[in-house]
């Protein structure tokens, strides 16, 4: 949510960051917000100086009392009833506009970075940066569910008979092979100096409409019936979220942390389920980081955090590229955007394994979460969130990658004292 002074003093600056997101829908927003800014700065100048006459007034009565003048009190004691009808009305309008004002601050666009490429959407998005070789075996690279059902680790059929499309069972070594990703994932972000958090699971709707637009919460989040909670859709909404309201010092910055959850997403759009697989699916889990800092050490960060991603997929052998996302793939939060990408030898092309944000300051500013500077004054922070690692999207890039031509999967060391010392995964004998 954009700063009300900034939208005031440069509307036009705010209009040509709507355009350069190709949301020339909203460009009204921006005036109409202004208009009614004015209207309720108005609106509050009339209830204080009309709250002063009262308070003026009411002291006055007093004296006429006590001077015996009990016409002149009852006369003030009019006025100042009638004011007070006056202000609840000029009180109720207040609220009522700062409503209105808050609906719209929520839906126009952050400010994005000057370093954002123009583009209307995610085919426009720009490689940065390659590490790793990206090759294509002599043998050919199964569809990774067949991997998964060679190495007897999935039953899609079971899932579907319980809770339809979009879920799974994993089992035995692919199981295994899960959980084991995400304990080195934590283990890799603990080592790299991030506190490590289980959060909750479920979050109000106050949080929700605090780390996210409204478009993402439609297409993302869970409700729970007959309750103001929703499931997270990634625990960064969650591990931001617990700073709601808060004052931090700047001695505490930054502040950084990973966290593991499950994930639970509607997949709301035109890419859909993933009805043959386990790429886009409703339930998953994940290995997130969270950084929360003063605003000029927030680009440091970004690149802390993606180089962070980079590293523990190479440490698996797994070849990733970087994507800078362009204007139109933003979210509507985000300052600026970069995806991590892994190779698939099957497909020969690159897929996204992870994505790291700068959000700037709007969700501090729909959350309240401030810093206080030594000499007492406040500013907000800056917040920035990234994919670790998310399975079992991850183990189609691992399970591909690191394949063998006799069916067997080559186990990295780094993830040896994960999986009991195994060197690679055997498909049962049949």
């Amino acid at each position: 949510m954009l700063d009300m002074k900034l939208v005031r003093n440069e509307p036009e600056l705010v209009k040509e960051n709507i355009r350069k997101k190709f949301q020339e829908e909203k460009l009204p927003l921006v005036d109409e917000v202004i208009a009614l800014d004015k209207e309720y700065r108005e609106a509050k100048v009339q209830g204080d100086s009309l709250r002063a006459e009262r308070k003026s007034k009411s002291k006055k009565i007093g004296g006429l009392v006590g001077k015996g003048d009990q016409a002149g009190a009852e006369q003030l004691k009019a006025e100042v009833a009638a004011m007070g009808d006056a202000l609840a009305a000029l009180e109720e309008k207040e609220v009522q506009l700062q409503q209105k004002i808050r609906e719209i601050m929520l839906v126009i666009p952050n400010i994005i970075d000057p370093s954002v490429p123009i583009g209307k959407d995610d085919s426009e998005n720009v490689e940065i940066e390659r590490f790793g070789e990206a090759y294509q075996p002599a043998f050919e690279i199964p569809h990774h569910v067949d991997i998964m059902e060679r190495l007897n680790g999935i039953d899609l059929d079971a899932a579907r008979r319980t809770s339809g499309s979009g879920f799974y069972y994993l089992k035995g070594d692919v199981a295994r092979l899960h959980s084991a990703v995400l304990s080195y994932a934590r283990d890799f972000m603990i080592g790299r100096g991030f506190t490590y958090y289980i959060p909750p699971y479920m979050i109000r709707g106050e949080v929700v409409t605090g780390v996210m637009s409204f478009a993402e919460m439609e297409n993302m989040m869970y409700k729970i019936e007959g309750e103001n909670l929703y499931l997270i859709g990634t625990s960064e909404h969650s591990m931001i979220g617990k700073f709601i309201d808060t004052i931090l010092p700047e001695s505490e910055l930054p502040q950084c942390l990973t966290s593991y959850s499950p994930c639970f997403r509607k997949e709301v759009g035109s890419r859909g389920i993933d009805e043959r697989g386990v790429y886009r699916i409703h339930q998953f889990e994940k290995q997130e980081m969270v950084v929360i800092c003063k605003p000029e050490e927030s680009m440091r960060w970004y690149d802390v955090m993606w180089k962070n991603t980079v590293d523990f997929f190479r440490s698996l052998d797994i070849p990733v590229r970087t994507l800078e996302c362009c204007s139109g793939d933003l979210a509507d939060l985000k300052v600026k955007s970069l995806d991590v990408e892994a190779w698939s030898p099957r497909q020969q092309k690159y897929f996204e394994v992870g994505s790291c944000s700068n959000l700037g300051d709007a969700q501090a500013r729909r959350l309240g979460i401030r810093i206080r500077r030594e000499d007492g004054s406040k500013y907000f922070a800056y917040t920035l969130n990234n994919t670790v690692v998310a399975p079992p999207r991850m183990l189609i890039a691992f399970l591909e990658n690191n394949l063998e031509a006799d069916g067997s999967v080559r186990i990295p060391e780094a993830l040896r004292p994960y999986m009991g010392g195994q060197s690679k995964l055997v498909p049962p004998a049949t």
